[in-house]
């Protein structure tokens, strides 16, 4: 099976990628690149714009240039989450900062590239979040199980206890690793690492927030599973109740 056969929505229909980038050109660049993959693209060109169409098209991935008409796309994004639209979001920005990269995965982006860049890397990391988002074959072994706590990486759904637990495609990624290491300890670094596949020159306070995100969903009134181990990093392990 081709790439770009994989890569669709579960009724067939091609995955849906909404770029907002006010530089004509480039968004016409962009929108050519994922058309040529086989996925489906709607554009916009300002904040406003941008948060209708999130609405409207409900995307399954996002594109999105910081510096935009309007309102920037940090502010876009939070609208977007306002209107519980959840698909990940890569951010394009001609700033190279380090705290800039932090600004933008703390406000909730799950990748972050900087201008100039070329057309294959942009492609190559907005298929792996399309991946993640369920775009891939369903597999028999999808569910992964610690204790009450289920992941089906296929559905992308979670429970615990049979409840659901809604999370962001951020939270499902570090849910993920942990998930697929219980009862071993990982270290900031580890989880920045795969789940943002950055070096934040030391920085892992973005690790410290998605860990108390997670922790607020998944251990809610019930005997907690994540753990913090001071100056070393976390472990998920099932609860003592289990």
């Amino acid at each position: 099976m081709t790439e770009r056969a994989q890569l669709s929505r579960a009724d067939g229909s091609p995955m849906r990628v909404l770029v907002v980038e006010d530089e004509d050109t480039l968004s016409q660049l962009l929108s050519m690149a994922f058309k040529y993959e086989g996925w489906d693209v709607r554009t916009a060109a300002n904040g406003p714009d941008a948060v209708r169409a999130a609405r409207e098209y409900r995307p399954d991935v996002a594109v999105l240039d910081v510096m935009l008409p309007g309102f920037d796309g940090l502010e876009v994004l939070k609208r977007m989450r306002a209107e519980t639209v959840e698909a990940p979001v890569l951010f394009l920005s001609a700033r190279d900062a380090v705290d800039d990269r932090i600004a933008g995965i703390t406000a909730g982006a799950d990748d972050y590239v900087t201008k100039p860049f070329s057309l294959e890397e942009v492609v190559a990391r907005v298929r792996g979040m399309l991946r993640r988002v369920g775009a891939a074959t369903a597999r028999d072994d999808s569910l992964i199980t610690v204790g009450d706590l289920t992941l089906d990486e296929d559905s992308r759904e979670v429970t615990r206890g049979g409840d659901p637990v809604e999370l962001t495609a951020t939270e499902f990624e570090v849910l993920r690793y942990l998930m697929q290491n219980p009862r071993r300890v990982l270290s900031k670094g580890q989880i920045l690492e795969r789940v943002w596949h950055y070096d934040f020159g030391g920085q892992t306070n973005v690790v410290e927030l998605y860990i108390s995100y997670v922790r607020r969903k998944v251990d809610a009134g019930r005997t907690p599973m994540i753990h913090t181990v001071r100056g070393v990093g976390y472990v998920l392990k099932p609860s003592e109740s289990c």
